[in-house]
């Protein structure tokens, strides 16, 4: 009985440690954690771009370098994949992730308002707004607002008990994002502000914004956050300027690094310049959140692409290393150790850091052979018809592939063009590929010539990822958005085969053809696993799945030309890949490596 009695008293215990309340706020000067002055050292990871398996090790990795708080989005598109769809499970689980940050000592910053930028699809919206006539994403359009106010209660359901005033450890809460680059509307922050204290988020708000548009983008009465600069006194005179004359002072973005796109060199930083610019930083007394500490990988069809204007578009990879402090595969870089000695610096009497964890083991398989072989066309989906290609957003369809066909009177030649192609696509008469139109290039027409009879014409669209940032957030329709001339005539009796390839595609026949795009199947052994990345550099363009995981992108033009593989997501003997590939389907063996390759560019404009 005593036994019983003693276990009992030490749940009690437990649980009021779980429990415990805290308080957080802010003098004139400094953030006050139960009342005691408290700098935030934070870094930013996005839990969909890392294995859930991965969580606990990457947050440990994370206090390892000396940081006290995790920062992170919320992203409406993978919660709501469909209108009224709601998704946390899984990768998907943000409060298993803050819960987890809870159990290793972190603290967490959570940024959940539905526009995130974060290079990820739509800037985190779901496709789906935009099949709602009139709706404007950032403003007072009232189809807007209720969609918005659905999500975020959602959200608030998830991660309201772990606000720090409730015995969590989300230390505080941002408002809208960067909303000063976008606009100016302080009805609308307010209307934020409003959801948001009715989803049950009854903390510290705060916004965000670049310096340059502080004074658009906050709101009165909440800490004013500054982005992308590192310049402490001039941060101060910010913050002070919309805050009363007072402070804390946060960077609420801080870049050690920056992201890739397609057909780009890969970008890095010196980790000694940005440790020392850390240094100063800290030294006065700012709180900071390093954007990123872990970028990983954006997988599937969630990267998003620049376009400030018409001019050009600019898809991003699917790694998102970001030449981080922790790199794609969470294991320390030089620019961690050197931020771990600079942290280590400004830690408070009896503070010392946990040991670094040790680089995680990684390796080259063997060759994989593929035993199966089918081209697209033999595996098409029924056919919707209309007068006019359809967009993705008509079909429903939030990412992936559409083929668009229609039969062609033949024996002449003429100019193809696709106005407004969406965004990459591959031409096809009578099944053979005869050219490529590429948004990013301004590539939308193609001379052809059509031999006699009649010809059927294919164009298979890939949606390489809808705009993240700024004013063509409303131009994000996929697929051919715009008509088909040939010869200077419309083209029109269109057949489409909606191809999402969210999943691999499970059964595979084995029906090669020369020249068509290609999906195939292997089966390889692990004897024991570890991380690996896949060498896809004598590949063209397409993505990999492993275990029914969709890896991301491969694109032969690079920088990125390797796909990372998460030993998590491996398993001792038998593993499945299948790869969709859409200019080499002659390519039969798949190599890995044990390093990644992500600064090589083949291309040349």
């Amino acid at each position: 009985m005593k036994g019983w009695l003693l276990a009992l008293a030490l749940l009690w215990q437990l649980s009021g440690f779980a429990q415990q309340q805290h308080t957080f706020a802010y003098s004139d000067e400094h953030f006050l954690l139960d009342g005691k002055p408290f700098q935030m050292i934070s870094g930013e990871i996005h839990y969909p771009r890392v294995p859930r398996e991965a969580w606990r090790h990457r947050i440990q990795m994370a206090k390892a370098m000396g940081l006290n708080t995790i920062g992170t989005y919320v992203f409406w598109n993978v919660h709501e994949p469909q209108e009224g769809q709601y998704d946390f499970k899984g990768n998907h689980d943000i409060a298993e992730f803050v819960k987890i940050a809870k159990e290793e000592g972190m603290w967490v910053i959570l940024r959940p308002s539905p526009y995130v930028c974060a290079e990820w699809e739509f800037g985190g919206y779901p496709y789906w707004l935009q099949n709602q006539p009139g709706l404007k994403v950032r403003s007072t359009e009232p189809k807007y607002l209720a969609a918005y106010r659905r999500y975020i209660n959602q959200v608030g359901k998830q991660l309201s008990p772990y606000l720090v005033n409730h015995g969590g450890n989300v230390l505080m809460v941002q408002v809208e994002n960067e909303y000063g680059s976008y606009g100016s509307d302080k009805e609308y922050l307010r209307i934020n502000e409003q959801m948001f204290r009715q989803a049950g988020f009854d903390c510290l708000l705060y916004t965000c914004d670049p310096a340059k548009d502080v004074e658009a983008g906050y709101l009165p009465g909440f800490l004013p956050a500054v982005n992308g600069l590192d310049k402490p006194e001039r941060v101060k005179s910010l913050v002070r300027k919309y805050h009363n004359g007072k402070g804390p002072f946060y960077v609420a973005e801080w870049y050690p690094a920056w992201f890739d796109w397609w057909g780009e060199k890969h970008h890095t930083s010196p980790a000694d310049v940005y440790a020392e610019k850390l240094d100063t930083l800290l030294a006065n007394g700012l709180s900071v959140n390093m954007y990123m500490f872990h970028g990983g990988t954006t997988r599937a069809y969630m990267n998003g692409a620049n376009c400030y204007d018409t001019s050009f578009y600019e898809p991003q990879t699917s790694s998102y290393d970001y030449d981080a402090p922790l790199d794609e595969a969470g294991n320390a870089t030089p620019k961690f150790m050197q931020f771990r000695e600079v942290i280590a610096k400004h830690l408070q009497p009896g503070q010392t850091l946990t040991a670094v964890p040790a680089a995680k083991p990684a390796t080259a398989l063997p060759d994989i052979k593929f035993t199966q072989s089918a081209s697209l066309f033999s595996m098409l989906p029924a056919m919707r018809t209309a007068q006019r290609p359809q967009t993705f957003e008509a079909l429903k369809q939030p990412y992936g592939f559409v083929l668009y066909r229609t039969k062609v009177q033949g024996g002449k030649s003429g100019l193809l063009s696709v106005k407004e192609l969406r965004d990459y696509g591959l031409v096809f008469v009578n099944g053979k590929r005869v050219g490529v139109l590429d948004r990013r290039l301004k590539l939308d027409s193609l001379e052809l010539t059509l031999p006699a009879g009649t010809v059927q014409l294919d164009i298979l669209v890939e949606n390489l990822g809808r705009i993240n940032y700024g004013p063509n957030l409303l131009k994000n329709n996929k697929g051919i958005v715009g008509k088909v001339t040939f010869g200077g005539r419309e083209l029109t009796g269109w057949q489409m085969a909606p191809l999402p390839f969210e999943q691999a595609p499970a059964n595979i026949p084995d029906k090669p053809a020369e020249g068509a795009p290609s999906i195939k199947r292997g089966v390889f052994n692990v004897d024991a696993p570890a991380d690996t990345y896949l060498d896809m550099s004598s590949w063209g363009k397409g993505c990999v799945w492993i275990n029914g995981h969709h890896l991301g992108r491969y694109w032969e033009i690079g920088p990125q030309q390797t796909i990372y593989v998460p030993v998590e997501w491996l398993k001792k003997g038998a593993n499945e890949v299948v790869v969709l590939e859409l200019l080499k389907p002659e390519q039969d063996v798949l190599r890995s490596r044990s390093t990644p390759v992500l600064d090589v560019l083949t291309e040349r404009r």
